[in-house]
């Protein structure tokens, strides 16, 4: 089950609404870059293109501005230190897999995205997409069923482990899956820290300030400080599958609410994104 219902029936929500224009935004713009890499691209020119292309659309702010990874940097092969996920020179080549992970804020929205492609064929690659199907069903079905996170990642990596692949999301800072997103004061312009914006920043500080009173965190680990139920809210989802030097991985908003109705307890914001139709597809040919 995708929750494709639920997400109809919460579709005229104005905040709702919001945050769906801006995720489309940004898989739109995900969708047009990828179409344009070509062999020699390096990673921080497919960044560029990124930041161009949402600019021209208005974007004036960033929980984070736009990586690029290419090769086996999309397995976060060697990655030690925050740096090494910044655009580096690294070329495209047939062949090579590559994620596109943007982060804009549009009319006070935020989306954070992640988006898996191939520059031509690589089977690998396209095992590695189909597989990403079974997290997608796992996440949503474990938070309508209102297990701690903690315990949702302990799942999460135990079926990457059965499926062969190795956790790369473990790569990340705190080796989040997850992070709460919020509203943010619209800016013509924010500064920024690190490639991240400081308004953004400071919602998630606030989060994790008041969730550490209350006993949670904003952020989706596998720590202590996750070992709590889903609070309500927007969550950005991104398990990310690592098989040697291949990665993979999908980044969308998760909507947790206090609903007693399953249903309506969790669901995916929206299903009409490139990776949910892929699998579609997939379905439909064979």
């Amino acid at each position: 089950m995708t929750g494709t219902t639920s997400a109809a029936q919460h579709e005229n929500t104005p905040e709702l609404r919001g945050f769906r224009e801006v995720q489309q935004l940004a898989y739109v713009c995900a969708e047009a870059v990828a179409g344009q890499l070509r062999s020699g691209v390096t990673e921080r020119e497919a960044a560029r293109m990124q930041r161009v292309w949402l600019r021209e659309r208005g974007v004036r702010d960033w929980f984070h501005l736009p990586f690029a990874w290419f090769g086996d940097r999309t397995a976060f092969a060697g990655f030690k230190v925050p740096l090494q996920f910044f655009p580096t020179d690294r070329r495209l080549e047939p062949g090579m897999p590559f994620i596109l992970d943007m982060a804009p804020v549009y009319k006070g929205f935020t989306a954070d995205v992640g988006y898996a492609g191939c520059l031509g064929l690589n089977p690998l690659h396209d095992k590695l997409l189909a597989d990403l199907e079974a997290h997608r069903e796992l996440i949503l079905r474990e938070v309508r069923e209102r297990r701690t996170l903690r315990e949702i990642y302990e799942d999460v990596e135990r079926l990457m482990t059965t499926q062969g692949y190795a956790n790369r999301h473990r790569a990340y800072p705190f080796g989040v899956i997850a992070h709460k997103v919020d509203r943010v004061a619209e800016r013509r312009w924010s500064p920024r820290l690190f490639g991240f914006g400081t308004q953004s920043l400071k919602g998630l500080i606030s989060d994790a300030l008041h969730g550490h009173r209350d006993g949670w965190s904003p952020l989706w680990s596998p720590y202590r400080f996750s070992d709590h139920p889903p609070q309500p809210g927007r969550w950005a989802v991104e398990p990310h599958l690592g098989f040697r030097g291949t990665g993979a991985k999908f980044e969308e908003i998760l909507v947790v609410t206090d609903s007693k109705d399953p249903e309506q307890s969790a669901f995916w914001l929206d299903d009409d994104l490139p990776h949910v139709r892929r699998w579609a597809e997939e379905k439909v040919a064979a």
